[in-house]
């Protein structure tokens, strides 16, 4: 060949798509294809596969696999001759490696793909029988397989049929292998074939009609005895043989295996009996089922063995696979299997997922499937098993919309021939896409993706991943709207039955209440109903993961009928991507932030991430501080002052409770916080800075209007118990002492009046009815408690302590820490108590023996009569009292030795307790563990009720609404107080030792 020819040749291969020019010339130049190496025809037709260097290759090892000349003669003569058959045979051989492998094995395989009879342009079952009808062993049958598959795959890769009929052909070929594969077992075991009936049922994609090139084919077997046989016999019959069956087509051998059967979707899974009888499997279906396992009915198909077992089988567990939606949390179930899956992808594999994924085809068949089961009952037409029919019929009745349908439809078929020819070409299991160029740049030309492949099909795939991942949650909320906004006239939509039916399956109990809200928020033709008709689709899967939708929509729709005419609030939801969640999270998580921000619906700006209202991070005290002061100055009195300090600290405790919400549910894009204790921290901090300067400010603003710019006295304002230790929860009450000091020249009788004029007032005006929530001041922890005077000077403290001081008060001042008033007065109250709380030489056995006493009367006399006191966060066993007191003893016993002691707050104690050696780390891990779960189920017991409490809620919708806040999905309820009562029993056996016994 001269030079000149072959840069002639070469050229021409790089323009007809080898990627390997020298190579491929090499191959035309061989003895194999000297007699049509000039054919242009043949370069063509190479040139129109997925991949022209593998076609060629397989095309090379194919004719030199011909037992003789004449018969390689025959192949390229006919090659040459008809282009049906060439366009198949290379079709094939330039998409699938693993064909052309059993092409060269299997030489005269090629000839099944030389003619075709119209009935083999759409075979069905009876057709693959026959093609399988010579098998008579596990290997013949592989070989029959591969051929059968062969012209699937032929048909497919030319375009004769499209990916729905390529996914039916592949499960009637499955259906048509399992009966072989069943009829090969009976012959090799006549005996149990002769003592059972037993028929197969296909589950899964196999079931409904859409299988994959490789796949797991999922069955359910169940068998009845022969007529005069015993039933254990005939189920250890029965059981012999689906097994010999299942082992005929998974089993690997010369010929490699079929595919594997998975039966795990039988009752019990695979710790359950291969095989049951029929009253067995109807007997488990009423009483154990999951959801998840009704969901999977939905595709079960009988396909094999004794045809009148498998339709009663059909017959029975079909009507339960209708009666699944009425099942309490059904649509929680379905969405939190679906999260399930994609929280157990690899993260190095999320972003190739094609089936997983987010965006991927669970997403479209999960969608489909929950649709079919809430509509289903009524309407028969839904009822198919086949992803795309089921779609159709969906839309054809007013289920979904028509244009939201089309467009999955196509999502949905360019998503499965992706997977289709990734599965084809090593004809192995898989839904990754490929990473390699070659294997993209194959996969898009299969895709007719021509000339730009690999960045063809990147554009394509992320693009109908994205309108899945946008649709297919809409998919279920949209008709809803449409239903009654009626804004399009003469589409089909929801009934007002089946609008019902769908609102009663996301768990709102009061449908009709619901639906007259979504009428409200989205009827009309205003901007605000556009951008709500656009954003509650969403919204309404939020409110549906929520342990009450129905107060999350009422909630909306008040804050919607308060700002919706407010531009910046539309622009929030529509353009901020985490406000409109945050927002459904807020709204649905209970009674204390909706309330919060009713009071005042501007605060709804801090869900955003943008600067509007600051986002959800907890403000510094100093700022706040900062914040209330300059309130306070601007107002015309203290009345003024005050309203507008608990004005900042109605919204900051919105901006807490809403955090606090976000961080325990978690939003699509960031998962919920993993440490528990951090959400306490936080919590506690941020209140009890709050109350710090909402104290502050409210102090000023009395006396401002009483004293001018100076009181007559200087005053201090002590933070006690959990205000102290920066542990406030939502629903504390500020434990404070006063202190005060007479301004030089003031006489004390003066001084102590005014003094005790500033906390008379501001403990009224920071009660007093308003929109914003009061904030109680407790003074209890004063010496002489409630019958002591309410404000001491600083030596009137000095001359008690030194005189009258009881262990119990040493204790309270453990957590005495200075939060308002005059900071230098604050600091020698400091100074002044820290022997008392810290005493160097310890604490005698008396006192030991008196904490000891006073504990064990508060646990007999304080519980509430009719709790239960191993749900009492605050005075059960290893509540917080146990973990607190056990806490405080070791500070009051050590406290003067170590210096890590010398802290106000609990945890910081404990974690000071273990680096002293004074507990161990697991004891510390123990107490901690139970101190904040209390914690936070006190704080979610505020959220949840509005109110608070220490014990958990009895009504199920407020107790499923805690157990949400702390992790737990709907109907785990019962996992929750369980995991409590559990935590807690373990802190109190550290309890035991450390504060009761030796550990002391």
């Amino acid at each position: 060949m001269t030079p000149g020819r072959r840069s002639s040749t070469f050229t021409r291969l790089l323009r007809h798509g080898f990627t390997d020019p020298s190579d491929a010339e090499r191959l035309l130049d061989g003895a194999e294809l000297a007699a049509v190496r000039d054919d242009p025809v043949l370069l063509e037709a190479l040139g129109a596969t997925a991949d022209p260097d593998l076609a060629l290759h397989g095309l090379v090892r194919l004719l030199e696999a011909q037992p003789a000349p004449t018969a390689r003669r025959e192949l390229l003569d006919t090659l040459t001759a008809a282009k049906p058959l060439r366009d198949r045979l290379l079709g094939v051989l330039g998409a699938s490696a693993a064909l052309a492998d059993h092409l060269a094995r299997h030489a005269g395989d090629w000839q099944a793909l030389v003619t075709y009879e119209p009935r083999d342009l759409h075979p069905g079952v009876e057709e693959f029988e026959r093609g399988l009808a010579e098998a008579t062993d596990p290997v013949s049958l592989r070989v029959a397989y591969r051929r059968c598959l062969l012209s699937i795959a032929a048909r497919d890769v030319c375009g004769t049929i499209d990916v729905a009929d390529t996914a039916a052909e592949l499960a009637d070929l499955a259906t048509a292998t399992l009966r072989a594969a069943l009829s090969q077992a009976r012959q090799a075991a006549p005996e149990d074939a002769a003592a059972c009936r037993l028929a197969v049922i296909a589950m899964g994609k196999c079931g409904g009609h859409e299988l994959n090139y490789v796949s797991d084919v999922d069955v359910i077997f169940v068998a009845e005895a022969a007529d005069g046989a015993d039933e254990d016999k005939a189920l250890r019959s029965a059981t012999r043989l689906a097994a010999h069956m299942m082992r005929i087509c998974s089993e690997t051998t010369v010929e490699g295996s079929i595919w594997p059967v998975d039966a795990n979707l039988r009752p019990e899974g695979r710790n359950g009996p291969l095989v049951r009888t029929l009253s067995s499997h109807l007997a488990y279906y009423q009483r154990w089922a999951k959801t998840w396992e009704f969901q999977a009915l939905l595709k079960a198909r009988p396909v094999a063995g004794d045809a009148e077992l498998g339709k009663a089988y059909a017959d029975a567990l079909g009507p339960l696979v209708w009666q699944a939606a009425e099942r309490e949390n059904f649509v929680a179930d379905v969405q939190r299997m679906r999260r399930r899956v994609i929280e157990n992808i690899p993260v190095a594999e999320l972003d190739r997922q094609l089936k997983l994924g987010p965006g991927g085809l669970r997403d479209v068949e999960f969608a489909v499937q929950l649709l079919q089961l809430v509509h289903g009952r009524t309407d028969a037409t839904l009822r198919s098993g086949t992803t795309l029919d089921a779609l159709r019929a969906l839309a054809a009745g007013g289920y979904v919309g028509r244009e939201d349908a089309a467009r999955l439809d196509e999502a949905y078929r360019f998503l499965r021939s992706m997977e289709h020819r990734i599965q084809l070409y090593r004809l192995r299991r898989t839904h990754l896409v490929p990473e390699e160029q070659a294997d993209l740049r194959r996969l898009g030309r299969s895709l007719d993706l021509r000339t730009d492949p690999v960045t063809g099909l990147q554009r394509e795939w992320k693009r109908h991943a994205g309108a899945v991942r946008r649709l297919h949650e809409k998919l279920f909320y949209r008709p809803l709207l449409d239903a009654v906004a009626q804004l399009a006239p003469g589409e089909a939509r929801l009934s007002a039955e089946a609008a019902r039916e769908r609102m009663v399956a996301l768990g709102y109990a009061d449908p009709a209440a619901a639906l007259r809200h979504l009428e409200a928020l989205a009827s009309g033709v205003t901007r605000k109903a556009a951008i709500q008709r656009t954003l509650l689709p969403v919204l309404l899967g939020w409110f549906a993961d929520s342990a009450d939708p129905d107060a999350g929509l009422l909630n909306f729709r008040k804050v919607s009928d308060a700002l919706g005419k407010t531009p910046w609030y539309l622009r929030l939801l529509r353009d901020e991507g985490a406000a409109a969640e945050n927002l459904a999270r807020v709204l649905s998580a209970g009674r204390l932030a909706p309330d919060l921000l009713m009071r005042a619906p501007e605060a709804v700006a801090l869900l955003g991430d943008g600067d509007r209202g600051g986002g959800l991070e907890p403000r510094e005290r100093g700022q706040l501080e900062q914040e209330v002061l300059a309130a306070v100055r601007r107002a015309e009195n203290a009345a003024q002052g005050v309203t507008a300090a608990r004005g900042v600290r109605r919204r900051e405790l919105f901006r807490t409770a809403a955090a606090d919400i976000v961080g325990s549910y978690g939003t699509e894009t960031s998962p919920a916080e993993a440490d528990q204790g951090a959400l306490v921290d936080r919590v506690g901090s941020a209140v009890s800075d709050l109350t710090a300067a909402t104290l502050a400010g409210t102090l000023r603003a009395v006396a401002r209007e009483g004293w001018g710019d100076t009181l007559p006295t200087r005053f201090a304002i002590i933070a006690m118990g959990r205000f102290g230790g920066n542990e406030l929860g939502y629903g504390s009450d500020a434990d404070v002492l006063f202190v005060h000091e007479p301004q030089d020249g003031v006489a004390e009788q003066e001084a102590t009046a005014a003094a005790n004029k500033v906390v008379s007032e501001m403990r009224r005006l920071l009660q007093l009815p308003s929109a914003d929530p009061p904030l109680l001041i407790d003074a209890g922890l004063r010496p002489e408690g409630k019958t002591g005077p309410l404000v001491r000077t600083l030596k009137s403290y000095e001359a008690y302590y030194r005189r009258w001081s009881l262990v119990w008060e040493s204790q309270a001042l453990l957590r005495a820490e200075p939060v308002a008033g005059d900071a230098d007065l604050g600091r020698r109250f400091i100074e002044l108590i820290d022997p008392l709380r810290h005493p160097q030489a310890g604490l005698g056995e008396d006192a030991v023996r008196e904490i000891r006493r006073l504990k064990a009367r508060m646990e007999s006399e304080r519980l509430p009569r009719g709790a239960d006191p191993k749900l009492h966060t605050k005075l059960g066993p290893g509540g917080l009292s146990d973990v607190e007191w056990t806490v405080q003893l070791l500070q009051l016993r050590y406290g003067a030795r170590e210096p890590g002691l010398r802290t106000t707050r609990t945890r910081a104690a404990l974690a000071a307790a273990r680096e002293a050696g004074l507990l161990s780390a697991e004891d510390t891990a123990v107490l901690d563990e139970a101190w904040v779960l209390a914690t936070r189920v006190r704080n979610a017991v505020m959220l949840v009720r509005g109110r608070a409490g220490d014990t958990f809620p009895t009504e199920p919708r407020e107790l499923s609404a805690v157990g949400r806040y702390l992790g737990y999905g709907s109907g785990h309820a019962g996992d929750m107080l369980d995991a409590y009562r559990r935590t807690a029993r373990r802190a109190r056996t550290v309890v035991e030792h450390q504060f009761y016994g030796d550990g002391a």
